[in-house]
């Protein structure tokens, strides 16, 4: 899509009067949306797992503090990957999301941001994330790599299982992983555990969520 044929940015039905409506560049604003910056709980949610296992693992390592270099790193991590993630569910859901009257706003069914022009985004993204995780330990970097998968299959998960949260759970919770690896190049039972309980919450969170959508 051309500048010339581009539709004007426009507000998302379900998320108005944030910064990024009266503060961000207009041509910046279908970008911000589609990674979701107006919307900061998503990555919240994904760093917190991320936090924890840093702070699991510094308690390990008999330390006071986690490492902040790595408390810093997840934290640009979290809202680049998250926004690659939401950007790429919103190039697959395009046609659903024009049908349905709470996204028909978003950026792509919308009009102001092609599906092309869309996933160069995401490959922009992804490879911020990818310094990212490339100033870890190779075992870190590795179980990072692995989550893309998980990632890449979770908005079609939606259209064939009755239970896509626990798909997004395995996805959201990687940084319980991501935290102990990072600090010891390994993965133990700590770290599975936390990230079985992630899981959890991120099923009880979402199931909320959707009945929340579902009345509207």
């Amino acid at each position: 899509m051309t500048s010339g044929d581009r539709r004007p940015a426009a507000p998302v039905a379900d998320s108005t009067g944030n910064w990024v409506d009266f503060a961000a560049p207009s041509w910046s604003q279908p970008y911000l949306r589609l990674a979701r910056i107006d919307r900061p709980i998503g990555w919240w949610l994904l760093l917190l797992p991320c936090w924890w296992s840093a702070a699991i693992a510094a308690l390990a390592q008999r330390a006071q503090w986690p490492d902040p270099k790595l408390i810093a790193l997840f934290l640009i991590g979290a809202i680049v990957m998250r926004g690659a993630g939401s950007t790429w569910n919103d190039i697959l859901d395009r046609k659903i999301d024009a049908q349905v009257e709470r996204t028909r706003s978003r950026p792509i069914p919308s009009g102001q941001v092609s599906a092309k022009a869309a996933f160069v985004f995401a490959i922009f993204l992804s490879f911020v994330g990818l310094a990212v995780l490339l100033q870890m330990n190779r075992f870190a970097i590795l179980t990072g790599a692995a989550s893309l998968l998980i990632v890449a299959v979770y908005p079609l998960a939606k259209r064939v299982i009755s239970m896509p949260q626990f798909v997004l759970g395995l996805a959201f919770s990687w940084g319980a992983l991501m935290g102990w690896a990072a600090v010891f190049g390994s993965l133990d039972w700590r770290s599975i555990v936390l990230y079985a309980g992630t899981i959890c919450w991120v099923i009880g969170y979402d199931t909320i969520y959707a009945h929340q959508d579902r009345s509207r």
